[in-house]
């Protein structure tokens, strides 16, 4: 006998006098919004946890004399609820008044002016004029990251960064301390960023619904480098900045704008412009050969990619016993930027020191990559000079003045910006395993394989598993989608309980589309929305499906690079340049 699932129970009620239907632990908010209602909200968030924390949503609910949060309460049959009155309004205003009051009055010259959930609520409730004076706390604020700067004084105390945090990133770095008016968003013991457990992915930047954290800018060093006539300015760019940045000229998310993006880049005056998917094209060969390597030889298994910062500052404060299982292959970012200042100034007679190396990445962490000991050159310098934000590079792209709807589509300069699809895909969770698999899929047979697409390793929500042959064996492979999962994973690993070939972590949901360095998404959209995430992924899916080159090793410019300079795959020199290592640190920023 075949079971059925019984039917969610459903609850009738009115809201603003018009009759809803919705099933049952349905919340009022929720219910409102299925007859077009949307009730003011600032610490709610659909993908976290609901902390009730602001009152903002508050609505009237008859035969009760005290309001109700809507984010959190469920209706119940023949509920009457009234989201708009004389007197709810003024309460709402009153709440969002109080919270202005213990705000600067900086938003003219603030990072989040114009996208601020609270300036907008401020607007959206008939805000005018500041009504309630007194003493403001004015905690300080915190510098000591290398990616993320924490101001306490723009706080609201809606604790979705704490939630982002603990639920999305299973990192639990952020917490409330004190009471009342001395109350703070800090890591434990009001340490230091640079002291915490923070990985630095941002995800906190993102949820944010103000500026009380942000990115480190690197803009400055930026422009005064492009103005220095006696720097050679290159300029780098990840997979994802290509599928996310038209949003910040008004494009609909997930359309490709790689041509324009070149073009913009050109016109604020880099010298050079590269693709990091060359990067990732070398990566794969690289990582594909050390996998080879490892599955021959014993291990150690398995290999877990490192190509995102936050996984790797994730892995060295809280799983230090698997670091043997990381890959030794640098980032696409810091390969790109050793072979600028290598392989680049080798071929154009350019003294590596006068070459300004900028990465344009979704990912904050990225800046604290780029400090790294491990990422710099014999002298001490870096390779990768500073590191800019998707959202970075919208703001000096408008800051210049540039009409990015006019702009024709620009192409990426040699000897570091040919790339094959498989480089694309880097940017979305499922990508680096799928591109892996096409490279040793072709490595572990010795000749060309029809197979491209890895379908059962894409779309990853939680965590995905799968058996895909590698010429005669079958591998294990596993793909997870955001810290919280990955712990799922690695548990199993440092267990024993599963036994896989190939691991796949990134840090941020979605991958690096999903980065804390990627656009704020338009009012009414939330942070980490499930669809803007697949429309980003999906822009990349399809420049790499609309590509000749589609695998890594078949790329002309990787292949010329390894006859002219590097030698083979796994080479000496090629592990002097493109290889690193990890190791266990205790939460005390860069040592």
């Amino acid at each position: 006998m075949t079971e059925t699932t019984a039917p969610r129970k459903t609850v009738s009620l009115v809201i603003d006098g018009t009759p809803v239907r919705v099933p049952e632990g349905t919340t009022i908010m929720e219910a409102a919004e299925q007859i077009g209602v949307s009730i003011p909200r600032l610490c709610y968030h659909p993908s976290l946890s609901i902390a009730g924390a602001c009152r903002v949503c508050i609505v009237e609910v008859e035969g009760l004399d005290y309001y109700l949060a809507s984010c959190h309460m469920p209706v119940w049959e023949g509920m009457k609820v009234r989201t708009n009155s004389p007197e709810i309004r003024q309460a709402r205003r009153d709440i969002v008044e109080l919270l202005l009051d213990n705000h600067p009055q900086d938003c003219q010259i603030c990072e989040r002016d114009g996208n601020c959930e609270l300036q907008n609520l401020a607007y959206a409730m008939g805000v005018r004029e500041r009504l309630f004076a007194g003493e403001r706390k004015r905690p300080e604020q915190d510098f000591s990251s290398h990616s993320v700067i924490r101001n306490p004084e723009k706080c609201v105390l809606c604790g979705r960064c704490i939630r982002v945090c603990a639920e999305i990133q299973g990192v639990y770095n952020l917490s409330q301390h004190g009471r009342g008016f001395t109350t703070v968003v800090a890591p434990a013991h009001y340490a230091r960023m640079d002291e915490s457990v923070c990985i630095q992915c941002g995800q906190c930047v993102m949820v944010c619904p103000t500026a009380a954290f942000l990115e480190k800018p690197a803009t400055e060093i930026v422009w005064q480098a492009l103005a220095d006539p006696d720097k050679h300015v290159v300029v780098q760019t990840a997979p994802s900045i290509r599928a996310a940045i038209g949003e910040g000229f008004g494009m609909p998310p997930g359309t490709p704008a790689t041509g324009k993006m070149i073009t913009a880049l050109r016109l604020l005056g880099f010298d050079a412009v590269f693709d990091t998917d060359l990067g990732a094209d070398l990566t794969i060969v690289e990582e594909a050969h050390e996998f080879l390597i490892r599955l021959e030889h014993g291990g150690p298994l398995p290999l877990i990619t490192s190509c995102s910062p936050g996984w790797i500052n994730f892995l060295e404060k809280f799983y230090p016993e698997l670091i043997p299982h990381a890959s030794s292959c640098k980032s696409p970012m810091s390969m790109l930027s050793t072979l600028a200042k290598t392989y680049y100034a080798q071929q154009k007679g350019i003294d590596p020191k006068k070459i300004f190396m900028v990465a344009v990445m979704p990912c904050v962490a990225k800046k604290f990559e780029a400090a790294r000991p491990e990422h710099r050159m014999p002298d001490g310098t870096p390779y990768t000079d500073a590191v800019l934000t998707t959202r970075e590079l919208i703001w000096m792209i408008k800051c210049y003045g540039i009409d990015w709807a006019r702009l024709p589509d620009g192409e990426f300069d040699p000897p570091l910006g040919l790339a094959s699809g498989a480089g694309d895909i880097f940017g979305t969770t499922g990508g680096v395993m799928e591109a892996t698999l096409r490279a040793a899929t072709r490595l572990a047979t010795g000749k060309g394989v029809d197979r491209v697409e890895f379908l059962e390793v894409r779309g990853v929500e939680g965590v995905r598993e799968a058996y895909v042959a590698l010429g005669e064996r079958a591998i294990h492979v596993a793909v997870a989608n955001g810290l919280t999962n990955a712990k799922i994973v690695l548990d199993k690993i440092a267990s024993g309980e599963e036994r896989y070939h190939i691991v796949e972590i990134m840090a941020c949901p979605g991958g690096c589309i999903g980065g804390g360095g990627q656009p704020y998404p338009p009012p009414g959209v939330p942070v980490l929305d499930k669809e803007l995430l697949r429309q980003r992924a999906k822009a990349l899916y399809t420049i790499d499906s609309q590509k000749k080159l589609r695998k890594s090793y078949e790329n002309p410019a990787i292949v010329e690079l390894y006859e002219n300079f590097l030698g083979t795959p796994g080479s000496p020199k090629a592990h002097e340049l493109l290889h690193t290592s990890y190791r266990p640190r205790l939460p005390r920023g860069i040592r």
